[in-house]
């Protein structure tokens, strides 16, 4: 009879982007340890990827198996319904992220965008999925998500001249449409913000890093706590992306700050760009990433201007509350308007200990934070929890337990049912 909870081995991606090892990042952090892992204090590592994405799979710790052929070879593990609806494949990637400078201005395509990408462009997108994503804070965090109410970016055009300049005449039409206090429907700020965003993004590249060379040095000489975050930010982007356009986006775009637990869900056809922090992610699998800015890779412009949604709203709106999970008692629910994956977020204290019924459908638990004895039971068995970063496959149905015995304990468990 095959195990139904098992330790897994994942691996650590290394990008330019991600934290060094010897600045902290949670990605090493979790890794060394690990069977193959060699640590670099002076590498980026940027991501530790949880499932069976052909492009980094994980193992499993005693065999070395492959996951993603040990769930095609035992599809209980992944439960009746789950494999009714989605085949014999885990439908999310759960990824750790360490974050030292800003990730691409961005979009995921919904599944119709993606079907019709892949058929075009298969050389580029390279499957017909859709890939919402949500991202929980492992430490304090910053990231663009959703554009600002039209009235702010109002505001900045006409107290940001560069900005204004790169916009050309777009920038006077967006000013008058939207100044405070306008009367607008939300059509008209979707066309607004189309068009506003679509001068930005299209502006030639040589007018662009003109302006945003005198927008930095004449930031450089401001003082004062009014706009500070802008400020510093524009200087930590000019740093790492000198001349992109996607600075300018420091004034279209929601700056989100996240303290630990707390969480965004970016939905399909929605901007976003993590700047800073760890995080816990979970994806549906898919690769499909549609970029325009704060990148050395393709940018598809055309395409990202007109998929995107062009809803605003001030970032508050952008957090996903966690709810209440079943009978649990430390236990938190991320739950996103999608049917791939959910997140939970158990927090133990001293002595304490959770118990799940089982889910009806796989899962795949880490444990980020671990402050004395740590054990998982299940059907009959304890396992001793030695380290933090180590993560387990739990099969369906599968009823756990964890127990922190000396000092406090936090896991996260991102699993699937079939709608």
């Amino acid at each position: 009879m095959s195990p139904t909870v098992f330790e897994i081995v994942c691996g650590a991606q290394s990008y330019d982007w991600g934290k060094l090892g010897k600045d902290g990042s949670k990605v090493s952090h979790f890794a060394n340890g690990s069977p193959g892992f060699t640590y670099d204090e002076e590498k980026p590592y940027a991501e530790l990827w949880m499932g069976t994405h052909p492009s980094c799979p994980s193992t499993l710790l005693e065999t070395k198996e492959n996951l993603k052929e040990y769930l095609k070879a035992h599809p209980e593990l992944l439960g009746d319904k789950v494999v009714k609806h989605f085949g014999d494949d885990l439908p999310f990637l759960f990824k750790v992220l360490a974050i030292r400078k800003a990730l691409s201005i961005q979009a995921h395509p919904d599944k119709k965008l993606a079907q019709k990408l892949y058929a075009e462009h298969p050389e580029i997108y390279k499957d017909p999925n859709h890939k919402p994503e949500m991202a929980v804070a492992l430490t304090p965090f910053s990231g663009f998500c959703g554009f600002r109410p039209p009235s702010q970016i109002a505001s900045f055009i006409k107290t940001v001249p560069e900005f204004a300049a790169v916009l050309g005449s777009a920038a006077s039409s967006f000013e008058s449409k939207f100044a405070e206090g306008s009367s607008v429907t939300e059509e008209d700020k979707k066309a607004g913000l189309k068009e506003m965003f679509t001068a930005l993004m299209t502006a030639y590249d040589g007018p662009v890093a003109e302006q945003v060379e005198k927008l930095v040095a004449r930031l450089a000489k401001e003082t004062g706590d009014e706009f500070k975050e802008e400020r510093e930010l524009v200087a930590t982007l000019n740093k790492d992306f000198p001349g992109d356009v996607g600075i300018f986006c420091t004034y279209v775009l929601n700056i989100v700050h996240l303290q630990p637990g707390e969480a965004v869900f970016l939905e399909a056809n929605e901007p976003h760009a993590y700047l800073d922090g760890d995080i816990m992610e979970c994806m549906a699998t898919s690769d499909n990433v549609v970029r325009a800015g704060l990148t050395p890779k393709l940018r598809d412009v055309p395409t990202l201007t007109t998929m995107l949604t062009y809803t605003s709203s001030p970032p508050s709106e952008q957090i996903l509350p966690p709810v209440g999970f079943r009978s649990t008692k430390h236990t938190t629910l991320y739950d996103p308007p999608i049917e791939e994956f959910a997140v939970l977020l158990t927090g133990l204290a001293e002595a304490e200990e959770e118990k799940f019924e089982g889910i009806d459908g796989p899962s795949i638990l880490i444990f980020t934070e671990i402050g004395g004895e740590v054990t998982l039971s299940s059907e009959g068995e304890t396992v001793s929890v030695k380290r933090e970063g180590q993560v387990f496959f739990v099969g369906a149905g599968v009823e756990v337990t964890l127990a922190a015995k000396g000092g406090k304990a936090t896991a996260y468990r991102a699993f699937v049912e079939a709608p």
